[in-house]
């Protein structure tokens, strides 16, 4: 347990949960509510609520328990396999389910199920939350990823991705129609100053982006549109269609404010994987079928 102890002096009229999230600046304002909540946080050595008010002269000590390190556990979940050998597994992963263990998702996620199926034969390059993960897809988009075995097989594949290599088309439905049919958005994406969990196109402190797409079908109200990605960002389709003004169907981040609920999240697919194999060195390319979310919603809006 560590303890941060400070005498408000200035800071008067903050509330304590904003006044901590400054003072404590490594851990997050959910992290400092949580500590709050937990009655770890005294003013004048008595426990306060989230919206307690500062005045000078308070004395503000938060007790802050030692980081206990994660160890990701295997967990019987049922996985959709495209493919497997002794180095690599590509799985077809559903929609709604978390990549790798983070905070508010330690079980349930990609690599707790890879983790009892492999029987722990994964690569440790990133760590033991994310063994074998070599490059990720959101929580809400469905489709294909390649996981690695063993160390030699990542670091062919991050290689691979790292020289844009990799072959990577998403299937997806934005809204509006687009005014060309096809096109290059060549835009670097980084963190939205105004809020950290969103990612924005922004030339200060962002990495180059490229996605190309291309109308597929024209429905009622929305695109139904191939993206080939070039790199791969945070975000990266979903940042740029919104930045084009075509946020995807069913995006709650940075789609319309009325969100399509029945989707429960954007409506895009990684349909298509392509890389060379690192042990035999030919070139592989898997394709999934749509999933059923994504064709409902093609035919509802035809």
């Amino acid at each position: 347990m560590s303890d941060f102890i400070f005498t408000v002096d200035g800071d008067a009229g903050q509330r304590i949960d904003k006044f901590l999230s400054l003072q404590i600046s490594d851990r997050s304002r959910n992290f400092i509510t949580g500590l709050i909540k937990d009655s770890n946080v005294l003013v004048n050595d008595k426990p306060v609520n989230k919206s307690y008010v500062l005045k000078d002269g308070d004395v503000v000590k938060a007790m802050v328990p030692e980081a206990v390190e994660y160890i990701a556990e295997a967990e019987d979940i049922p996985l959709d396999i495209v493919y497997e050998d002794t180095d690599l597994i590509v799985v077809n992963k559903p929609k709604g389910m978390v990549v790798h263990p983070a905070a508010g998702n330690f079980s349930g996620t990609l690599v707790n199920a890879l983790m009892h199926h492999c029987k722990g034969q994964l690569s440790g390059i990133n760590g033991v939350l994310r063994p074998g993960i070599v490059h990720r897809i959101d929580k809400n988009t469905s489709g294909l990823l390649v996981v690695a075995k063993n160390d030699n097989a990542h670091n062919s594949l991050a290689e691979q991705l790292k020289e844009h290599s990799v072959k990577r088309e998403y299937r997806a439905v934005a809204y509006g129609r687009f005014k060309e049919n096809e096109g290059r958005v060549d835009l670097p994406i980084g963190r939205d100053s105004n809020d950290r969990k969103k990612m924005t196109v922004t030339y200060k402190n962002s990495k180059n982006a490229i996605t190309n797409y291309k109308v597929l079908e024209e429905l009622q109200g929305f695109s139904y549109i191939s993206c080939v990605l070039e790199t791969g960002r945070t975000h990266q389709i979903r940042v740029h269609m919104a930045h084009l003004g075509h946020p995807l169907a069913g995006d709650d981040v940075y789609g319309p404010k009325k969100v399509i609920t029945s989707l429960n999240g954007q409506c895009l697919h990684a349909k298509t994987l392509g890389f060379i194999h690192p042990s035999t060195g030919e070139y592989m390319e898997f394709d999934s079928q749509l999933p059923q979310y994504f064709t409902e919603f093609l035919e509802k809006n035809r």
